[in-house]
Protein backbone atom coordinates (compact mmCIF):
# COMPACT_ATOMS: atom_id res chain seq x y z
CA UNK A 1 0.00 0.00 0.00
CA UNK A 2 1.46 3.37 -0.98
CA UNK A 3 1.82 6.38 1.30
CA UNK A 4 -1.08 8.03 -0.56
CA UNK A 5 -3.38 5.05 0.06
CA UNK A 6 -2.65 4.66 3.75
CA UNK A 7 -3.04 7.31 6.42
CA UNK A 8 0.39 8.07 7.82
CA UNK A 9 0.34 8.44 11.63
CA UNK A 10 1.67 11.47 13.44
CA UNK A 11 4.51 9.39 14.81
CA UNK A 12 6.13 6.45 13.07
CA UNK A 13 7.90 4.15 15.50
CA UNK A 14 10.09 1.18 14.88
CA UNK A 15 9.87 -1.67 17.37
CA UNK A 16 12.66 -2.25 19.87
CA UNK A 17 13.77 -5.23 17.78
CA UNK A 18 14.15 -2.99 14.73
CA UNK A 19 16.85 -0.77 16.24
CA UNK A 20 19.89 -1.10 13.95
CA UNK A 21 22.56 -3.53 15.15
CA UNK A 22 25.24 -2.08 12.86
CA UNK A 23 26.44 1.44 12.11
CA UNK A 24 26.70 2.53 8.46
CA UNK A 25 30.05 3.90 7.26
CA UNK A 26 29.33 6.13 4.25
CA UNK A 27 33.05 6.36 3.46
CA UNK A 28 32.89 2.81 2.10
CA UNK A 29 30.63 4.02 -0.73
CA UNK A 30 32.63 7.17 -1.49
CA UNK A 31 34.84 6.68 -4.53
CA UNK A 32 36.77 9.77 -3.49
CA UNK A 33 37.36 9.37 0.24
CA UNK A 34 37.72 12.18 2.75
CA UNK A 35 41.35 13.24 2.93
CA UNK A 36 43.32 11.59 5.76
CA UNK A 37 44.27 13.38 8.94
CA UNK A 38 47.84 14.67 8.78
CA UNK A 39 50.57 14.81 11.38
CA UNK A 40 51.14 18.59 11.77
CA UNK A 41 54.90 18.13 12.08
CA UNK A 42 55.49 15.86 9.07
CA UNK A 43 52.34 16.54 6.98
CA UNK A 44 52.10 12.76 6.50
CA UNK A 45 48.90 10.77 7.15
CA UNK A 46 48.53 9.94 10.83
CA UNK A 47 48.96 6.37 11.99
CA UNK A 48 47.28 4.52 14.81
CA UNK A 49 50.40 5.05 16.91
CA UNK A 50 50.15 8.83 16.30
CA UNK A 51 46.58 8.88 17.63
CA UNK A 52 46.96 6.39 20.48
CA UNK A 53 47.98 8.98 23.14
CA UNK A 54 44.79 10.95 22.42
CA UNK A 55 42.00 8.51 21.48
CA UNK A 56 40.80 5.06 22.57
CA UNK A 57 42.21 2.20 20.48
CA UNK A 58 38.89 0.89 19.12
CA UNK A 59 37.78 4.41 18.23
CA UNK A 60 41.01 4.97 16.30
CA UNK A 61 40.19 1.88 14.23
CA UNK A 62 36.77 3.35 13.45
CA UNK A 63 38.28 6.73 12.66
CA UNK A 64 40.65 5.25 10.08
CA UNK A 65 38.24 2.70 8.57
CA UNK A 66 37.39 3.72 4.99
CA UNK A 67 36.38 0.29 3.68
CA UNK A 68 33.82 -1.48 5.87
CA UNK A 69 30.29 -0.32 5.03
CA UNK A 70 28.80 -1.77 8.23
CA UNK A 71 30.35 -1.99 11.70
CA UNK A 72 28.72 -4.00 14.49
CA UNK A 73 27.25 -2.16 17.46
CA UNK A 74 28.37 -3.95 20.67
CA UNK A 75 25.54 -5.51 22.67
CA UNK A 76 26.19 -3.25 25.68
CA UNK A 77 25.60 -0.18 23.50
CA UNK A 78 22.50 -1.75 21.93
CA UNK A 79 21.11 -2.38 25.42
CA UNK A 80 21.65 1.27 26.40
CA UNK A 81 20.05 2.50 23.18
CA UNK A 82 16.87 0.62 24.09
CA UNK A 83 16.30 3.06 26.96
CA UNK A 84 15.48 5.86 24.49
CA UNK A 85 15.62 4.43 20.99
CA UNK A 86 14.13 4.06 18.49
CA UNK A 87 13.34 7.75 18.32
CA UNK A 88 10.13 8.82 16.54
CA UNK A 89 9.80 10.00 12.97
CA UNK A 90 7.03 12.62 13.16
CA UNK A 91 4.72 13.91 10.44
CA UNK A 92 4.39 17.65 11.03
CA UNK A 93 0.71 17.85 10.13
CA UNK A 94 0.10 20.95 12.26
CA UNK A 95 3.02 22.83 10.72
CA UNK A 96 1.84 21.85 7.23
CA UNK A 97 -1.61 23.23 8.04
CA UNK A 98 -0.19 26.45 9.46
CA UNK A 99 1.90 27.01 6.33
CA UNK A 100 -0.92 25.97 4.00
CA UNK A 101 1.62 24.04 1.96
CA UNK A 102 1.14 20.98 -0.23
CA UNK A 103 4.50 19.73 1.01
CA UNK A 104 4.68 16.80 3.39
CA UNK A 105 7.02 17.56 6.30
CA UNK A 106 8.66 14.95 8.53
CA UNK A 107 11.17 15.35 11.33
CA UNK A 108 13.31 12.82 13.15
CA UNK A 109 13.13 13.81 16.82
CA UNK A 110 16.33 13.14 18.79
CA UNK A 111 15.45 15.11 21.95
CA UNK A 112 13.58 12.34 23.79
CA UNK A 113 16.32 11.56 26.32
CA UNK A 114 17.61 13.36 29.40
CA UNK A 115 20.56 14.89 27.55
CA UNK A 116 17.99 16.50 25.25
CA UNK A 117 19.78 15.78 21.98
CA UNK A 118 21.28 13.30 19.53
CA UNK A 119 24.66 13.54 21.27
CA UNK A 120 23.96 10.54 23.50
CA UNK A 121 24.18 8.22 20.48
CA UNK A 122 27.94 8.75 20.26
CA UNK A 123 28.62 9.53 23.93
CA UNK A 124 27.57 6.07 25.08
CA UNK A 125 29.66 4.43 22.34
CA UNK A 126 32.78 6.41 23.20
CA UNK A 127 32.35 5.82 26.93
CA UNK A 128 31.89 2.10 26.28
CA UNK A 129 35.18 1.84 24.39
CA UNK A 130 36.99 3.84 27.08
CA UNK A 131 35.66 1.47 29.76
CA UNK A 132 36.57 -1.55 27.64
CA UNK A 133 40.14 -0.25 27.43
CA UNK A 134 40.31 0.05 31.23
CA UNK A 135 40.67 3.83 31.38
CA UNK A 136 40.00 5.98 34.45
CA UNK A 137 38.15 8.66 32.56
CA UNK A 138 37.83 10.94 29.57
CA UNK A 139 38.12 14.64 28.78
CA UNK A 140 36.10 16.66 26.31
CA UNK A 141 34.86 20.07 25.22
CA UNK A 142 31.30 21.24 24.87
CA UNK A 143 29.70 24.28 23.25
CA UNK A 144 26.05 24.71 24.13
CA UNK A 145 26.36 21.79 26.54
CA UNK A 146 24.41 19.01 24.84
CA UNK A 147 27.55 16.95 24.24
CA UNK A 148 28.90 17.51 27.75
CA UNK A 149 25.53 16.54 29.20
CA UNK A 150 25.36 13.37 27.11
CA UNK A 151 28.93 12.36 27.92
CA UNK A 152 28.45 12.94 31.65
CA UNK A 153 25.44 10.60 31.53
CA UNK A 154 27.38 7.97 29.61
CA UNK A 155 30.37 8.18 31.96
CA UNK A 156 28.11 7.85 34.99
CA UNK A 157 26.61 4.71 33.42
CA UNK A 158 30.04 3.11 32.97
CA UNK A 159 31.67 4.53 36.12
CA UNK A 160 34.18 6.78 34.36
CA UNK A 161 35.51 10.18 35.43
CA UNK A 162 34.45 12.98 33.07
CA UNK A 163 36.23 16.33 32.70
CA UNK A 164 34.39 18.88 30.55
CA UNK A 165 35.76 22.16 29.18
CA UNK A 166 32.75 24.30 28.29
CA UNK A 167 32.99 27.32 25.98
CA UNK A 168 32.94 30.29 28.37
CA UNK A 169 30.02 32.12 26.77
CA UNK A 170 27.86 28.99 26.97
CA UNK A 171 29.05 28.29 30.53
CA UNK A 172 27.65 31.71 31.45
CA UNK A 173 24.53 31.63 29.23
CA UNK A 174 23.46 28.06 30.01
CA UNK A 175 23.96 27.40 33.74
CA UNK A 176 21.24 24.76 33.92
CA UNK A 177 22.89 22.49 31.36
CA UNK A 178 26.14 22.94 33.26
CA UNK A 179 24.41 21.81 36.46
CA UNK A 180 23.00 18.71 34.77
CA UNK A 181 26.57 17.73 33.90
CA UNK A 182 27.66 18.23 37.49
CA UNK A 183 24.67 16.22 38.73
CA UNK A 184 25.90 13.29 36.64
CA UNK A 185 29.35 13.63 38.22
CA UNK A 186 31.30 15.62 35.63
CA UNK A 187 33.65 18.48 36.46
CA UNK A 188 32.87 21.51 34.28
CA UNK A 189 35.42 24.24 33.58
CA UNK A 190 34.80 27.42 31.54
CA UNK A 191 37.17 27.63 28.57
CA UNK A 192 39.62 29.16 28.02
CA UNK A 193 40.65 28.57 31.64
CA UNK A 194 43.77 29.28 33.66
CA UNK A 195 44.12 25.57 34.51
CA UNK A 196 46.02 24.56 31.36
CA UNK A 197 49.05 25.93 29.59
CA UNK A 198 47.05 26.36 26.38
CA UNK A 199 44.23 28.11 28.26
CA UNK A 200 46.69 30.57 29.80
CA UNK A 201 48.21 31.26 26.39
CA UNK A 202 44.84 31.90 24.73
CA UNK A 203 43.74 34.20 27.56
CA UNK A 204 46.97 36.15 27.27
CA UNK A 205 46.61 36.54 23.50
CA UNK A 206 42.86 37.27 23.57
CA UNK A 207 42.02 39.07 26.84
CA UNK A 208 38.34 38.85 27.70
CA UNK A 209 37.62 36.22 25.04
CA UNK A 210 34.30 34.40 25.27
CA UNK A 211 35.99 31.24 24.00
CA UNK A 212 35.37 28.84 21.17
CA UNK A 213 35.09 25.11 20.62
CA UNK A 214 38.61 25.20 19.20
CA UNK A 215 39.91 26.63 22.48
CA UNK A 216 38.04 24.06 24.58
CA UNK A 217 39.29 21.19 22.42
CA UNK A 218 42.89 22.29 22.98
CA UNK A 219 42.44 22.33 26.75
CA UNK A 220 40.70 18.96 26.85
CA UNK A 221 43.41 17.34 24.71
CA UNK A 222 46.15 18.79 26.93
CA UNK A 223 44.53 17.37 30.05
CA UNK A 224 43.98 13.96 28.44
CA UNK A 225 47.56 13.64 27.25
CA UNK A 226 49.12 14.76 30.54
CA UNK A 227 47.05 12.55 32.88
CA UNK A 228 47.63 8.81 32.93
CA UNK A 229 44.54 6.69 32.28
CA UNK A 230 42.64 9.39 30.37
CA UNK A 231 41.77 9.84 26.72
CA UNK A 232 40.06 12.62 24.81
CA UNK A 233 36.64 12.15 23.21
CA UNK A 234 34.91 14.51 20.76
CA UNK A 235 31.21 15.07 20.17
CA UNK A 236 31.30 15.99 16.48
CA UNK A 237 33.52 16.43 13.40
CA UNK A 238 35.39 13.10 13.57
CA UNK A 239 34.61 10.17 11.27
CA UNK A 240 33.89 7.93 14.27
CA UNK A 241 31.18 10.33 15.52
CA UNK A 242 29.42 10.51 12.15
CA UNK A 243 29.58 6.68 12.14
CA UNK A 244 27.83 6.44 15.53
CA UNK A 245 25.23 9.02 14.52
CA UNK A 246 24.34 7.00 11.42
CA UNK A 247 21.84 5.23 13.65
CA UNK A 248 19.65 8.33 13.14
CA UNK A 249 19.58 7.95 9.36
CA UNK A 250 19.26 4.16 9.48
CA UNK A 251 16.20 4.38 11.73
CA UNK A 252 14.73 7.15 9.57
CA UNK A 253 15.16 5.14 6.37
CA UNK A 254 13.58 2.06 8.00
CA UNK A 255 10.61 4.07 9.34
CA UNK A 256 9.99 5.67 5.94
CA UNK A 257 10.20 2.31 4.22
CA UNK A 258 7.28 1.10 6.37
CA UNK A 259 5.02 3.55 4.56
CA UNK A 260 6.70 3.70 1.17
CA UNK A 261 7.97 7.25 1.75
CA UNK A 262 10.90 8.73 -0.12
CA UNK A 263 12.04 12.25 0.83
CA UNK A 264 12.77 14.77 -1.88
CA UNK A 265 14.66 17.14 0.43
CA UNK A 266 16.71 16.21 3.52
CA UNK A 267 17.79 19.01 5.88
CA UNK A 268 20.06 19.14 8.90
CA UNK A 269 21.69 21.85 10.97
CA UNK A 270 25.47 21.88 10.68
CA UNK A 271 28.12 22.91 13.17
CA UNK A 272 30.74 20.18 13.26
CA UNK A 273 28.64 17.87 11.11
CA UNK A 274 27.75 14.92 13.35
CA UNK A 275 23.94 15.07 13.37
CA UNK A 276 23.78 16.09 9.72
CA UNK A 277 26.24 13.38 8.71
CA UNK A 278 24.38 10.80 10.76
CA UNK A 279 20.97 11.68 9.35
CA UNK A 280 22.01 11.84 5.71
CA UNK A 281 24.62 9.07 5.55
CA UNK A 282 22.28 6.25 4.40
CA UNK A 283 20.62 8.57 1.87
CA UNK A 284 23.96 9.89 0.63
CA UNK A 285 25.05 6.28 0.26
CA UNK A 286 22.09 5.63 -2.03
CA UNK A 287 23.13 8.64 -4.11
CA UNK A 288 26.76 7.54 -4.23
CA UNK A 289 25.68 4.07 -5.41
CA UNK A 290 23.46 5.60 -8.08
CA UNK A 291 20.26 4.21 -6.57
CA UNK A 292 18.38 7.40 -5.63
CA UNK A 293 18.63 11.16 -5.89
CA UNK A 294 17.88 13.60 -3.09
CA UNK A 295 18.44 17.27 -2.34
CA UNK A 296 20.47 17.38 0.87
CA UNK A 297 20.85 20.76 2.60
CA UNK A 298 23.22 21.65 5.44
CA UNK A 299 22.16 24.75 7.39
CA UNK A 300 24.61 26.77 9.46
CA UNK A 301 24.59 30.10 11.33
CA UNK A 302 25.62 33.14 9.31
CA UNK A 303 27.89 34.05 12.22
CA UNK A 304 30.00 30.89 11.77
CA UNK A 305 29.68 30.01 8.06
CA UNK A 306 32.30 27.31 7.47
CA UNK A 307 30.54 25.58 4.55
CA UNK A 308 29.16 28.69 2.86
CA UNK A 309 32.17 31.00 3.24
CA UNK A 310 35.04 28.81 4.45
CA UNK A 311 38.03 27.39 2.59
CA UNK A 312 38.41 23.68 1.80
CA UNK A 313 41.92 23.18 3.13
CA UNK A 314 43.90 21.35 5.77
CA UNK A 315 43.65 23.12 9.10
CA UNK A 316 44.15 22.49 12.79
CA UNK A 317 41.13 21.06 14.56
CA UNK A 318 41.83 23.22 17.61
CA UNK A 319 42.88 26.75 18.47
CA UNK A 320 45.94 25.62 20.40
CA UNK A 321 47.23 23.79 17.31
CA UNK A 322 48.03 20.54 19.11
CA UNK A 323 45.63 18.25 17.20
CA UNK A 324 46.16 16.66 13.75
CA UNK A 325 45.38 18.59 10.60
CA UNK A 326 42.06 17.78 8.93
CA UNK A 327 41.01 18.71 5.41
CA UNK A 328 37.69 20.44 5.89
CA UNK A 329 35.76 23.56 5.12
CA UNK A 330 37.26 25.90 7.68
CA UNK A 331 37.26 29.51 8.84
CA UNK A 332 40.68 29.02 10.41
CA UNK A 333 41.44 27.55 13.81
CA UNK A 334 42.06 31.05 15.21
CA UNK A 335 38.58 32.24 14.21
CA UNK A 336 36.48 32.94 17.31
CA UNK A 337 32.82 33.42 16.40
CA UNK A 338 30.51 35.96 17.94
CA UNK A 339 28.71 34.75 21.10
CA UNK A 340 25.51 33.73 19.31
CA UNK A 341 22.97 31.38 20.86
CA UNK A 342 23.53 28.46 18.48
CA UNK A 343 26.29 27.31 20.81
CA UNK A 344 26.59 23.87 19.24
CA UNK A 345 27.13 25.40 15.78
CA UNK A 346 30.14 27.55 16.59
CA UNK A 347 33.00 25.31 15.45
CA UNK A 348 35.44 26.80 12.96
CA UNK A 349 35.47 23.74 10.70
CA UNK A 350 33.26 20.99 9.32
CA UNK A 351 33.45 17.20 9.43
CA UNK A 352 35.82 15.85 6.74
CA UNK A 353 33.03 13.50 5.60
CA UNK A 354 30.48 16.30 5.29
CA UNK A 355 33.11 18.56 3.72
CA UNK A 356 33.98 16.02 1.04
CA UNK A 357 30.31 15.28 0.30
CA UNK A 358 29.75 19.03 -0.02
CA UNK A 359 32.74 19.38 -2.32
CA UNK A 360 31.35 16.55 -4.48
CA UNK A 361 27.95 18.28 -4.71
CA UNK A 362 26.08 15.63 -2.70
CA UNK A 363 25.35 18.18 0.05
CA UNK A 364 24.35 21.81 -0.52
CA UNK A 365 24.72 24.51 2.14
CA UNK A 366 23.03 27.70 3.26
CA UNK A 367 23.22 29.99 6.29
CA UNK A 368 20.74 32.06 8.34
CA UNK A 369 20.95 34.87 10.87
CA UNK A 370 19.78 33.96 14.35
CA UNK A 371 16.66 36.16 14.51
CA UNK A 372 15.34 34.38 11.39
CA UNK A 373 16.05 31.08 13.06
CA UNK A 374 14.21 31.97 16.26
CA UNK A 375 11.20 33.17 14.27
CA UNK A 376 11.02 29.69 12.73
CA UNK A 377 11.52 28.10 16.16
CA UNK A 378 8.59 30.08 17.57
CA UNK A 379 6.36 29.06 14.67
CA UNK A 380 7.31 25.41 15.11
CA UNK A 381 6.83 25.44 18.89
CA UNK A 382 3.35 26.91 18.56
CA UNK A 383 2.37 24.29 15.98
CA UNK A 384 4.12 21.12 17.00
CA UNK A 385 4.33 21.49 20.78
CA UNK A 386 8.11 21.04 21.08
CA UNK A 387 10.45 23.87 22.06
CA UNK A 388 13.39 23.28 19.70
CA UNK A 389 17.05 23.88 20.42
CA UNK A 390 18.54 26.92 18.65
CA UNK A 391 20.79 24.56 16.67
CA UNK A 392 17.86 22.44 15.46
CA UNK A 393 15.93 25.55 14.55
CA UNK A 394 18.30 26.23 11.67
CA UNK A 395 16.94 23.07 10.03
CA UNK A 396 13.38 24.14 10.87
CA UNK A 397 13.94 27.48 9.16
CA UNK A 398 15.14 25.77 5.97
CA UNK A 399 12.27 23.27 6.06
CA UNK A 400 9.75 26.11 6.40
CA UNK A 401 11.35 27.95 3.49
CA UNK A 402 11.23 24.85 1.30
CA UNK A 403 7.60 24.20 2.26
CA UNK A 404 6.67 27.79 1.34
CA UNK A 405 8.38 27.33 -2.04
CA UNK A 406 6.08 24.34 -2.58
CA UNK A 407 3.12 26.56 -1.68
CA UNK A 408 4.17 28.97 -4.43
CA UNK A 409 4.76 26.30 -7.07
CA UNK A 410 2.12 23.78 -6.05
CA UNK A 411 4.71 20.99 -5.85
CA UNK A 412 3.96 18.22 -3.35
CA UNK A 413 7.52 17.57 -2.21
CA UNK A 414 8.37 15.46 0.83
CA UNK A 415 10.68 17.28 3.24
CA UNK A 416 12.63 15.52 5.99
CA UNK A 417 14.64 17.37 8.63
CA UNK A 418 16.50 16.48 11.78
CA UNK A 419 15.12 17.89 15.02
CA UNK A 420 18.30 17.28 16.95
CA UNK A 421 17.23 18.41 20.40
CA UNK A 422 15.10 20.50 22.71
CA UNK A 423 15.63 24.09 23.83
CA UNK A 424 14.45 23.95 27.42
CA UNK A 425 17.92 24.93 28.70
CA UNK A 426 18.16 27.77 26.17
CA UNK A 427 15.67 30.13 27.75
CA UNK A 428 18.12 33.04 27.91
CA UNK A 429 18.13 32.98 24.13
CA UNK A 430 14.35 32.74 23.92
CA UNK A 431 14.05 35.60 26.44
CA UNK A 432 16.21 37.83 24.25
CA UNK A 433 14.15 36.89 21.22
CA UNK A 434 10.86 37.59 23.03
CA UNK A 435 12.19 40.88 24.44
CA UNK A 436 13.37 41.86 20.95
CA UNK A 437 16.90 42.44 22.20
CA UNK A 438 18.41 39.70 20.07
CA UNK A 439 20.91 40.90 17.49
CA UNK A 440 22.48 39.40 14.39
CA UNK A 441 26.12 39.37 13.52
CA UNK A 442 27.59 38.36 10.19
CA UNK A 443 31.41 38.43 9.96
CA UNK A 444 32.85 40.68 7.30
CA UNK A 445 35.32 39.44 4.72
CA UNK A 446 38.01 41.17 6.77
CA UNK A 447 36.91 39.29 9.91
CA UNK A 448 37.18 35.99 8.08
CA UNK A 449 40.50 36.84 6.49
CA UNK A 450 42.18 36.96 9.90
CA UNK A 451 41.18 33.33 10.42
CA UNK A 452 42.22 32.31 6.91
CA UNK A 453 45.63 33.91 7.41
CA UNK A 454 46.32 31.47 10.27
CA UNK A 455 45.63 28.35 8.20
CA UNK A 456 48.92 26.42 7.91
CA UNK A 457 50.68 26.84 4.60
CA UNK A 458 52.57 23.97 3.00
CA UNK A 459 52.78 22.57 -0.55
CA UNK A 460 49.28 21.80 -1.81
CA UNK A 461 47.56 23.73 1.00
CA UNK A 462 47.78 27.29 -0.24
CA UNK A 463 44.79 29.63 -0.25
Amino acid sequence: MSAEEKKIPYKIYLSENEIPTQYYNVRADMKKKPAPLLNPATHQPVTKDDLRPVFCDDLIDQELNNTDAYIDIPQEIQDFYKMYRPSPLVRAYCLEEKLQTPAKIYYKFEGNNTSGSHKLNSAIAQAYYAKKQGLKGVTTETGAGQWGTALSMACAYFGLDCKVYMVKVSYEQKPFRREVMRTYGASVTPSPSMETEIGKKINAEHPGTTGSLGCAISEAVEVATTNEGYRYVLGSVLNQVVLHQSIIGLETRAAMDKYGIDPDIIIGCAGGGSNLGGLVSPFAGEMLRGEKNYEIIAVEPASCPSLTRGKYLYDFCDTGEVCPLAKMYTLGSQFIPSPNHAGGLRYHGMSPIVSELHDQGIIKARSYEQTQVFEAAEKFARCEGILPAPESSHAIKAAVDEALKCKETGEEKTILFGLTGTGYFDMTAYQQFNDKTMTDYVPTDEDLQAGFDAIPKFPGNEL
